[in-house]
């Protein structure tokens, strides 16, 4: 045996640190490799195969998440009353007991006296007309008219509210904490910890699109179980994915035999070693997805027609397009959650401080079509059924006006919407008060959509949780109930 084949087979350490090293630069084998162990030495099992608690009703969720705040009164949420008050102050109307500081107390602020997330007290008109829309009647605006063709297929929740009035309500919305508590595994993380894999070839956990206030999700569960970022280009969808030298494929290939060589040797003098088969099929998993990736985003096999569909012939739809419908065939391969976020900069392009009329036109000029296309793509395959599609922002838009033409942060009461996966289609699930300030009837708290999705995913949520780890109620929620089928 030589001195490097005896190093490596007599010493743990030295095996982990021989395949922590890529062998020269194995470029994403090395990151997925690093991946479990890191898992490993947070008491993890980067090889566990997880099943669910109960037989689920859905297999994989697509996250949509519009970054910078959506004015629910402009979307799913109408309120007629702003138009015919617009001008009054909140004070000078019949609804003044909204800004009642015990109803306001639940937000903790960052920033104090930050120039947004303040008090709008001059109430703005409705910038956008509604219409109800399929059988179920539901009113939805006229910038989601695709969306509203879909209507009877999704549950919109117009009841949401949260702690935080920045943009660390992202953060929130995804885990459950408020930024000034620190850092917490996300919804994703715990659906990827809590679940096996349905494709050996695929990262379990997708993230396409800009992330800025916390681009980790594992945190306390692992790096193992943070998202995979992507971008939908087939060339480079993983700018990691390459060996960090120069190398063909061939040579590529007698690094990785090697490897399987001395992995063979150690598997004879240490059977019993589950650590040593996790890290085996880590660099079998990285190795394979360099193929199996850029496969699942190439669009050649698709119609012309379901092109049109996801809107990749309009200069406005195709990029968000192609990413769903990226997702799609990522579900269609077993990708258990895809989380695919919208709007550009640092707090998200949809915070229409100024100008909301212009911002949320264009903006849902690029999304509804493609979501709509997405929504009806899954359902003539026999795919809506078994993936939940969630429609997310971090919170609301005042009824106030900011800057004459805008609307501020919004924590108190906004809406989200869900499809598919066993939730019930045609309805509009809870409510704000007539001027869209506060939630009044079956108010939830973001871990409720968490708790939702898990439980379709056949995972009893209040089981989710790890040793030393101690979990508030809050960071459960509960399953909406009225909206599973």
């Amino acid at each position: 045996m030589t001195s490097i084949n005896k190093k490596f087979v007599d010493s743990p350490m030295e095996r982990r640190a021989f395949l922590s090293s890529g062998l020269g630069g194995l470029g994403f084998s090395g990151l997925a490799l690093r991946s479990i162990l890191a898992a490993e030495t947070a008491g993890g099992d980067g090889d566990a195969i997880r099943a669910p608690h109960f037989r689920p009703k859905a297999k994989s969720v697509i996250w949509l998440f519009m970054r910078g705040g959506v004015s629910h009164m402009e979307s799913f949420d109408p309120k007629p009353e702003l138009t015919k008050l617009a001008g009054k102050t909140i004070n000078e109307t019949q609804y003044k007991y909204v800004q009642d500081p015990e109803r306001l107390k639940k937000v903790r602020v960052v920033v104090v006296n930050d120039a947004n997330g303040q008090q709008r007290n001059e109430l703005y008109p409705l910038q956008v007309g509604f219409r109800k829309r399929g059988q179920c009647g539901i009113e939805v605006s006229d910038w989601f008219p695709h969306i509203g063709k879909c209507i009877d297929d999704i549950a919109v929740i117009r009841s949401m509210w949260t702690t935080d009035d920045n943009h660390g309500a992202q953060v929130q919305f995804h885990s459950g904490r408020h930024t000034l508590d620190g850092r917490f595994p996300t919804i994703g993380a715990w659906v990827n910890w809590g679940l096996g894999s349905l494709n050996e070839n695929l990262p379990q956990f997708i993230s396409i699109g800009p992330r800025f206030f916390d681009v980790r999700d594992g945190h306390y569960l692992g790096p193992a179980f943070d998202a995979v970022p992507m971008k939908i280009d087939p060339k480079n969808p993983l700018s990691y994915a390459r060996p960090e030298l120069d190398q063909s494929q061939s040579e590529q290939a007698v690094e990785f035999e090697l490897i399987g060589k001395l992995n063979r040797i150690a598997a004879q003098n240490y059977p019993n070693d589950e650590k040593l088969s996790a890290r085996i099929k880590s660099y079998e998993l990285a190795y394979r997805m360099q193929t199996s990736v850029p496969d699942t985003i190439r669009f050649e096999d698709e119609t012309a027609e379901t092109k049109r569909l996801y809107g990749l012939d309009g200069d406005a739809t195709k990029a968000f397009g192609m990413q769903l419908l990226a997702a799609r065939r990522f579900v269609e391969r077993g990708v258990r959650f895809i989380q695919i976020m919208h709007g550009t900069g640092a707090a998200g392009a949809w915070d229409a401080h100024s100008g909301l009329k212009a911002n949320h036109s264009n903006l849902s000029g690029q999304v509804d079509l493609p979501i709509s296309g997405l929504l009806k793509d899954l359902k003539r395959r026999g795919l809506l059924n078994e993936t939940i599609v969630v429609f997310a922002t971090e919170f609301g838009r005042t009824p106030g006006s900011q800057s004459k033409n805008g609307r501020d942060h919004h924590p108190y009461g906004f809406s989200v919407w869900m499809a598919g996966g066993g939730i019930r289609g045609g309805i509009a699930h809870g409510a704000t008060d007539e001027i869209g300030f506060h939630t009044t009837e079956d108010p939830h708290y973001v871990t409720d959509i968490h708790a939702t999705i898990l439980r379709q995913l056949g995972l009893e949520h209040r089981s989710m949780h790890v040793p030393g780890h101690k979990r508030l109620d809050i960071d459960y929620g509960e399953p909406i109930e009225a909206i599973i089928g």
